[in-house]
Order: C-alpha cells, then structure tokens, then sequence
C-alpha cells in the first residue's frame, strides 16, 4: 500500500514530485523519498518520517533535474530500516532508480537466480530491490549504448515472464526518461496525466492516483491498464504499449473499500460512488435481516467509511450524525506496526460527542475490521457515551485471510474474523449486532462503476489469490514475519 510517482517535465521537478507525494500521504506515512535526474546525474533524498518531515527547503534544491520519481512508504516488516526506503537505485547499466507499490510472492527465488546466475549484488532483502534487479538486467540484456523505448519495452515484458505478484511500478533511467508499468493483473493502481507547459510540449506524470492528476492541473490520459507500461523519453516523447499476452485485469477491490482517497478513480471506477453503492447494499442487507430494526442514528467511524455511512442512513430513512472528532494528526491506525501503538493511536484520534450517543440505539458503520482493536474500543467508547445499544456495520466481508499483494495487513492469526463465526466476532468485539456486506455485493458495488473488469483481488476474504503460486508454505512464512512479535523482536535488534 505504498505511493509512487513519476514526472519529466520542461520545468523542474522536485516541487511537483513533493506535492504529489503529499496527496499520496494516506498510502504510507512511515517513508518518503525523491530521486531526481540532471545532467546526467542522480540527487536522491530519502529518509524515515512524513512527507513534510522528510524534506527541508534545502533538500528540495539538491533535487534539482527535469525528470525524477517519488514514494512515500508504509509500515512494513523491517520498516524502521531506513535503507529499505525509496527509492531505490542500481548504477548498471545506465543507473536506474525505482519506486514499487506492491509485492512480488517469487523474491527469494529470484534472489537466488539474481545473485548466483546473473552475478547482481543485492544489499537488501528487499522486493523492490529485487524487481529493479530484474529490470535493470533485463535491459543490459538489450545491448544498446542508450536504449530506445523499442528496448524498454522489451526488458519490461521479460520482466514480466521473470515475476509473480503485484507490482506497479516508476522507474527512472538517467539521461533517458521515465517508465511505468503494472503487472499482468494489474492488481495495484496506476494512471498517466499530462499537461501542456508554458514552455515547449508536454508534461508526463504516472501516480498512483487520479486525485494525484487533477489536483496538480494535470488531465488523465488513462489508467495504465494491466501488463502495458508507458515510456516518456527525457525529450518529452511518450508511448505506451502492452508488454503481455492475454492480460487479466483483476484490481484490488480493498482499494475501493479502504485504501485509496474517496476523490480518486481507479480503472475508470469512482472510489466515492464504489462507496455509496456499499452503504446502499448494506441497507438493504439490515432490512432484509431486521425489518423491525430499532436503530436511531447512524455514526460513521471517520473517514473512508463516510460516504458508505451516509448512503446507509439515506436508504434506511435515519439520521446521520458525525458523533466522532478525529484528531487529524495522527495516522491511520490500520497500518500502525504494533498492537500497543495502534490501541494507543485509536484513543488519541477519536472523541466521541456524547450528546449523538446518549440514550440512542447507534448504528456506527466502518469500512471494514481488520484485527478488531479499534472496533472493539469505539464500541466502549460509545458505550461510555450513554448508548442504549450499540450495532456495527461493516461495509466490506470479513476479512479471514492474509495479503499477499502489497498491503502487510496482519497475521492470520490476529485477524479477528480468521477462524470465527460473524456470531464471534460480534461477541468479540462487544457489539450488540454485527452486520458485514456481502462478498457479492462489495463486488457488484465496485463491478459498476466499469463492467468492462470482470473480476477484482478478493483474496483477503476469499482466500483465492490470483497468482496461483501461493501455497501453505508460503503463508506459513509470511505469517511469521508479519506477527506483532516478530515485529517487536526486530525491532529491538535495530535499537
């Protein structure tokens, strides 16, 4: 659930870079960084923290160049490593930096082949470190003094024979220009913009998002679609091509629920009527369970489950009341790395106004529930307030199994509803009626906002994963790097 972003401009690029990777916060607030390219040569700046925490006015005019890329990075295993920050860069061939939102499942494998075949140096364990390796050697591979888009094109469809996973991606080649691409599935997202400059041609970006595009005064040219990759030459050129047979697009449908900002559209669908749609199914769903329901109100927990809320309240013919305060300063509690900090993290962001919950029968509505934790402490919360009864809606399936495509969600076991009824985990987490959507239905509320997609990423509720290579072993081993007590242990070998 990382951000990137990718520019070549008539202008300096560094500003823009910065400010989109400041749209692009809400997708990783662990890291940022920007590569540049100018004359030749590379500026990189990349460190641990916010964006705004990151990068000083005199680091901005260091990032000097008229092409560059940009990442901003969540809470992952080993995160607290400032070398696994992004971007990262190979000087060979050409020197090649890159910025990854996603997860390859075959990286130890290509490891291996990496560094005793192809004789590359890996000094992380890291993915992205891995995919640029792919890259950059599939590219020598071409054989040019300075590759034409003919030759990128080439080495990005041998990366994709080389690779398994989700992965869209920016990647700088000094002195040459920028590439992006997305894989077979096209699982995480990626779109290109551009815009006539006051000076010569056009401006190219890539991001992650939409919002990204329209906010910086960029118009959409199209979601790079899955398996295709678009070059833009340092001179201002652009072209795009597929690089795959037979591509499948199958989009991460948490990114409609969760991950992405309501404002974007992702493959052609809106993320804010994606929501509605939820909130309207799931409506329906209370009516058809309870009829004779004897909800007052309905309170949104802040923010991405607004919208779903909203429409839930309107459908049902209830008040809608914002009954809690965020405080806007700390991050989302999702991807907080550990149990304590992200209990902490849910006290200090939220206030309930008591006032919206004295004496009422509340309905408070998320856009999903991960390990329970915050769901379990807004319930108290709500309680505490004078709630006659508290029910909770959420606006996606339960979530049962792990992730394995870019978003270091949690351990299976510390997924509330991982081996528990909806009847457990309504106990569980202290409410007095739970209702989840339906799979089908958080399917058909994203599925129309573009029929042309016939299939999403479900696996985190379905336990079906695309890539068809992830087997038991394979979860076991993520299992145990994504536990808090791995994490804890790690942790303390860095400090």
């Amino acid at each position: 659930m990382c951000g990137v972003v990718g520019l070549v401009s008539q202008s300096e690029v560094s500003p823009i870079i910065y400010d989109a990777l400041t749209i692009l916060q809400h997708r990783g607030q662990d890291a940022a960084g920007i590569a540049t390219s100018d004359a030749n040569k590379f500026h990189i700046r990349k460190q641990l923290g916010l964006v705004r925490e990151v990068f000083r006015s005199q680091d901005m005019l260091t990032l000097k160049g008229q092409m560059g890329i940009g990442h901003v990075r969540y809470p992952t295993a080993g995160s607290e490593d400032r070398e696994l920050s992004q971007p990262m860069y190979v000087n060979s061939p050409y020197g090649i930096s890159i910025a990854h939102n996603g997860n390859l499942t075959n990286s130890e494998e290509l490891s291996d082949i990496l560094v005793n075949e192809n004789l590359r140096h890996l000094n992380t364990d890291s993915d992205s470190e891995v995919l640029l390796n792919i890259f950059a050697y599939e590219l020598q591979k071409q054989g040019s003094v300075k590759p034409s888009a003919k030759d990128i094109f080439a080495a990005v469809r041998a990366t994709h024979k080389r690779v398994r996973g989700a992965y869209s991606v920016v990647i700088m080649i000094n002195g040459v220009g920028v590439v992006g691409f997305r894989d077979p599935f096209g699982i995480r997202p990626l779109i290109l913009g551009s815009k006539e400059n006051d000076l010569l041609g056009n401006d190219y970006i890539v991001a992650s998002e939409s919002t990204v595009l329209k906010s910086l005064g960029f118009d959409v040219i199209d979601d790079i679609s899955a398996g295709s990759a678009v070059f833009i030459s340092s001179e201002g050129d652009m072209e795009v091509e597929s690089c795959v047979d037979n591509p499948i697009p199958t989009p991460c449908i948490f990114e409609y629920v969760y991950l992405a900002r309501p404002d974007a559209e992702i493959d052609k669908i809106s993320v804010h009527k994606s929501r509605l749609r939820m909130g309207e199914a799931l409506a329906r769903k209370i009516v058809k369970l309870n009829p004779d329901h004897d909800i007052d109100v309905v309170i949104p927990i802040p923010d991405s489950s607004t919208t779903s809320a909203l429409q839930l309240a309107s459908t049902l013919g209830i008040k809608y009341r914002e009954g809690f305060v965020k405080n806007r300063y700390i991050g989302r509690t999702f991807i907080m790395p550990f149990q304590e900090k992200r209990e902490k993290s849910v006290r200090q962001k939220l206030n309930p106004i008591d006032l919206e919950f004295q004496g009422k029968v509340v309905l408070l509505v998320d856009d999903s529930i991960v390990r329970g934790t915050t769901s379990r402490q807004i319930i108290e919360m709500a309680r505490s307030s004078g709630a006659k009864k508290v029910y909770f809606a959420s606006a996606a399936p339960p979530i049962r199994y792990q992730n394995v495509y870019g978003i270091d969600m949690a351990a299976t076991t510390e997924l509330v509803a991982h081996n528990r009824t909806e009847e457990e985990v309504e106990e569980h987490i202290g409410a007095d009626w739970l209702v989840y959507q339906s799979l089908e239905d958080l399917i058909s509320a994203a599925q129309q906002g573009n029929e042309d997609i016939k299939q999403f990423d479900c696996s985190i509720f379905d336990g079906n994963y695309v890539t068809s290579d992830i087997d038991e072993s394979y979860l076991r081993k993520l299992e145990d790097s994504r536990n808090d007590r791995t994490k804890l242990l790690r942790q303390a070998k860095l400090n």
